[in-house]
Order: structure tokens, then C-alpha cells, then sequence
């Protein structure tokens, strides 16, 4: 039994410990955990362990989840990018029920909270600019400089602060700072701002306000207001959480929200900065932030990506203290896990060329039994149709093979998947010496499933009946910035891979697939997993998009 107790606490990541321990202590009776995203962009793979983090830990203790946008900064929050965070956060999974909150609604308190803090002269307004603010504040060596405004009175700071409400001042001319210690050794604590003026229309409260609360004043404020238990955020606000414990201890807030940090999550080689993106976009590069070649929540989306591979990721990846890197085929590998036994494995040819049977009679055809997925039994089976003409991959006919080449080459046999053995008879070439049409030759007892067992083939190919294929655009994705060089150019420009997509237009695929929807993932057998591209695929044009390639290196 002890070595049942053990094996649990070991298993417990750190965040988990503290919350285990603050409910056994009465610090909480109930854990509350927000995400809180600006919406200044769309979510990336990153934000999806934060999600699912604060979710999953809401829903572990039994406790509640909230959906809070931080959107104190309208220079740039968008309405669009609000709509396309709560679409991600539902697709993950992660259900905030009722509880859909703006920092924005919030305001009205900050302003009363910031009154507050200048009525116990904790806050007074400056008038320094934000370069003068700058060079008082020292280094992490020296300690800074008292601004000579420091010292103004209560009364006069609450005039000019109601001032700075009233739009009496522009963007810029004063600001109201915190009144901590400029020779802190932490740089942040070091009269940071609080308030800013900004002449800006907001996406939520229009042109009611012309003065914008700084997010570290707003977060611990908001997180207050609604009774967070625990604030997790990335590493970089550790530096910041002095700060946050100041701003809910100054303003004597009861069960203050406490802080904890993890490290965020970085993928090796990949893209995730909104500018990059924005420029990606901009400069037409990409098809939209949704472009499958792009890790954001969205674009993994419509690449075929599952919420189960992503949430099985982010399990893998787990929780520490310590930044580090994971390889994105860690990801690719979750994919591939989860669409193992779900996907159908379906035939398509995606650089064809002709087979003719010659042996088998014209204008007949057959239907011949294949397994939905050969490794799941309960996925059934289906019938696809045969005949004389067929497509088959380029790759798999060779004049003169190479040594262990053991498909189809004059004088060779091989099995057509789920059909019969065809032996090679020869071929025809146009007049740059390209192979237009291979001839073979069929064996009829050979049929999938007659119990034939008089000779073994090497080799077997996959098919599509010619007359009856269904024709689709397939497009093939690589990593959008070259993997060798590394991310970056000298100049701090993205070195983007110029194969990063490939369009095959002409694919031929079975029947079947004619009845393809959007976002539907199957693997086509020996090329990868593909999904029907959400936005391009539309009836009588079918656009794939290979999510992943069957083989990896990756080993967990």
C-alpha cells in the first residue's frame, strides 16, 4: 500500500502540490484558475498548455475555470481575435461555463482602487516622460532616483488624477506611478506605472475612457475581483510577482489570489511570435493565421491536428520550474498516436501514372473487400471498385531498379493491394522519354481473400481504379523556416524554407473519399495522414492537407 502513496505524490507536478496543500491548510475551500489572454493576436501552441493547465487543474480539485480577457490596451485588441480565442479554447476542449469575463468590465474598480492607493500615498502622479522615467529608474547594479514629483500631496494627486480621467492631459504628458522604493533590487518595484493616458477606442467601453490601467496593477486587481485562488502564469512574471503580491495587499483585499509560475512551452523551430506572423501574413507568405504551415491553435486546426493528440502533448510535455525546448516531431508523434486506430486508410495516388492489365476483359469491373483500418477491426470494411485501368504511384515502377527495388519493373510481380498479383509486361514513354502507361499482366486465382498460397510476392502497391477515382489538390507541408540554418537570419529576418509548401494538383483518390467533409482525417495508405482543408475544399473541389508523414525517428 505504501508504494501505491508514494508512486501518487511522485506523480504530482509542483503546481499540484501547492494547491493540495493550501486546500489541507484552509488557505482555499474551492481552487479557481483563469486563462487570461490579451487579444492582440490568435492563440499558438504555447497557450494551449496554459489552457489546459489552469483547466485541468480547475477540474481536478473540483474547483471552477474562468475565461478572462486582458484587454487593457486597446492600441491593439481586435474583436476578430476575442471570436477566434473562445472558438480555440472550446475546440480544446476547455469550458469556462458562464464565466466569460473582460478586464475591461473592471475599470470603474481599478479607477476606485488607484484612488485608494494615492488617498493612503501609495501611488502619485508623475509628470516625468516615459525616457525620463527610464533613466531614474537605475539598473540592476544602481538604484534609482526619486522622481521629483514623488512627493506631491494627496489632495493635489487626486485632482490631477481626476484630471487624467477627464481628458485634460494627451497621451503621454503625465502618468500615475506606484510609490514603492526606488532602491528596490527588484527593477519592478521601483515606483513602477500603474496608469497611463491613452486618447484610444476601446473594443468594449468605445471612448468612455481615456486613461488605461498597466497590466501589472490590472492583473492582480482583476484575478481579486473575481476570487482566483491561483494565478498561473509563464516564468517571465516571477520577477513581477512581488508586485502582484503588493498591489492585493495594499488594497486589502480579503483570500488574495497567489501567484505561481511555470515554464512556458517552446517548440524547436517553429514560429510563434505574433509579429513574425502578422508579417507572414502581411506580405502574403501565408494564407492567413490559420495557414496549416503555422502552430497556431487554428492552424493546427486545419492542418488535422486533433484536441486529443494536442492534449496528450501537453501531458507529455508537462510542468516544470525550467525553461527548455521540445522538438516539434514530439508533437507530431501525438498525432500520429491518436489517428493510428481512428483514421481510415484509404488508397490515393498522388503522382500518377497509367497501369492497363492487359490480360483482364474490357469494360469489366469487379468490387474487391478491403479493411477500413487493418490494426481496428471494429472501423468494418468497404468495397472498392476494379477494373482493366488503373492509377498507380510514379515511384512504383522502375525501368532498371536498383538492387532490394521490389516493385513493379519489367519481369517482376507484385501484389495490387486488396486485388490480385500483376507481373510487369513493359511500358510506354512519350517523346522526352517520360513512362506514360505501364502493361501488365494479372493472375486471377490470385484474388485478396481466395486463400491462394502457391507463391509469395515481395512487394505490394496501392491503387485507384481510373475510371471511378476521384480527383484532389493535395498539398504537402514542411517546417516554414529552414531547419538547418536555425530560425533567424543575421539581420533577425525569419529564414523561411522555400519548400515549406508543395501543391500537387491531379492527385487521383478511391471513390470513397468523393464524400470527404471538411476537417475529415484519414490516412492514405504509405503517404501520411491528410485532412480535408476547411477553408479551400468545397464539393466537386477537394483539397487535402497532409497533416503528418507515416514515419518519424521520434522515439518517447
Amino acid at each position: 500500500m505504501d508504494n501505491v502513496t508514494e508512486k501518487e505524490v511522485v506523480s504530482k507536478n509542483f503546481i499540484e502540490q501547492i494547491i493540495e496543500k493550501d486546500l489541507e491548510e484552509g488557505y482555499c475551500s474551492q481552487v479557481k484558475t483563469r486563462f487570461p489572454p490579451e487579444p492582440n493576436g490568435y492563440l499558438h501552441i504555447g497557450h494551449a498548455k496554459s489552457i489546459l493547465l489552469n483547466y485541468g487543474l480547475a477540474k481536478k480539485y473540483q474547483g471552477q475555470f474562468n475565461l478572462r480577457f486582458d484587454d487593457t490596451n486597446p492600441t491593439k485588441e481586435k474583436t476578430e481575435f476575442v471570436e477566434s480565442i473562445m472558438e480555440d479554447i472550446k475546440w480544446l476542449g476547455a469550458d469556462w461555463e458562464d464565466r466569460l469575463f473582460f478586464a475591461s468590465d473592471y475599470f470603474e474598480e481599478m479607477y476606485e482602487a488607484a484612488v485608494k492607493l494615492i488617498k493612503k500615498g501609495k501611488a502619485f502622479v508623475c509628470d516625468l516622460s516615459a525616457e525620463e522615467i527610464r533613466e531614474y529608474r537605475g539598473t540592476l547594479t544602481e538604484p534609482g532616483k526619486n522622481s521629483p514629483y514623488r512627493d506631491r500631496s494627496v489632495e493635489e494627486n487626486l485632482q490631477l488624477f481626476e484630471n487624467m480621467k477627464n481628458g485634460a492631459y494627451q497621451d503621454g504628458e503625465k502618468v500615475l506611478r506606484a510609490k514603492i522604493d526606488m532602491s528596490s533590487p527588484n527593477i519592478n518595484m521601483r515606483d513602477p506605472v500603474i496608469y497611463r493616458v491613452a486618447h484610444m477606442f476601446h473594443h468594449n467601453t468605445k471612448d468612455t475612457w481615456c486613461i488605461y490601467p498597466m497590466y501589472d496593477f490590472a492583473h492582480p486587481i482583476e484575478d481579486a475581483i473575481e476570487h482566483i485562488t491561483h494565478s498561473i502564469c509563464t516564468l517571465e512574471f516571477e520577477d513581477h510577482r512581488p508586485l502582484y503580491d503588493w498591489v492585493v495587499r495594499e488594497l486589502g483585499y480579503p483570500n488574495p489570489p497567489k501567484q505561481i509560475e511555470f515554464a512556458k512551452l517552446f517548440l524547436t523551430n517553429v514560429v510563434t511570435g505574433k509579429r513574425y506572423i502578422k508579417k507572414l501574413v502581411e506580405d502574403g507568405i501565408v494564407d492567413g493565421w490559420d495557414d496549416p504551415r503555422l502552430v497556431s491553435i487554428s492552424a493546427l486546426r486545419r492542418r488535422g491536428f486533433t484536441k486529443e493528440a494536442i492534449q496528450n502533448f501537453v501531458e507529455l510535455v508537462g510542468v516544470s520550474k525550467a525553461n527548455s525546448s521540445v522538438d516539434y516531431a514530439m508533437l507530431e508523434y501525438c498525432i500520429r498516436e491518436d489517428l493510428k486506430l481512428k483514421a481510415p486508410r484509404m488508397m490515393a495516388v498522388l503522382d500518377p501514372i497509367k497501369l492497363v492489365i492487359d490480360n483482364y476483359p474490357e469494360n469489366q469491373s469487379e468490387l474487391v473487400e478491403a479493411a477500413n483500418n487493418q490494426e481496428n477491426e471494429e472501423m468494418g470494411r468497404r468495397m472498392v471498385p476494379f477494373g482493366r485501368e488503373l492509377y498507380i504511384e510514379r515511384e512504383d515502377f522502375m525501368e532498371e531498379p536498383p538492387k532490394k527495388y521490389f516493385r513493379l519493373f519489367p519481369g517482376n510481380e507484385v501484389r495490387l493491394m486488396h486485388a490480385y498479383f500483376v507481373t510487369c509486361t513493359g511500358c510506354e514513354k512519350d517523346e522526352n522519354g517520360n513512362v506514360t502507361v505501364v502493361h501488365c499482366t494479372y493472375d486471377p486465382e490470385t484474388k485478396c481473400g481466395s486463400g491462394f498460397t502457391g507463391r509469395k510476392v515481395k512487394g505490394t502497391i496501392h491503387w485507384v481504379p481510373a475510371l471511378k477515382a476521384v480527383e484532389a489538390e493535395v498539398r504537402l507541408y514542411e517546417n516554414i523556416v529552414d531547419e538547418e540554418k536555425g530560425k533567424l537570419n543575421e539581420d533577425g529576418t525569419l529564414n523561411l524554407n522555400p519548400n515549406s509548401l508543395t501543391v500537387l494538383k491531379k492527385c487521383y483518390l478511391e471513390p470513397a473519399l468523393a464524400k470527404a467533409e471538411k476537417l475529415d482525417k484519414f490516412q492514405f495508405v504509405r503517404n501520411g495522414y491528410f485532412c480535408v482543408d476547411s477553408k479551400d475544399s468545397m464539393e466537386g473541389r477537394l483539397v487535402f492537407n497532409r497533416i503528418v508523414s507515416l514515419k518519424s525517428s521520434f522515439k518517447l
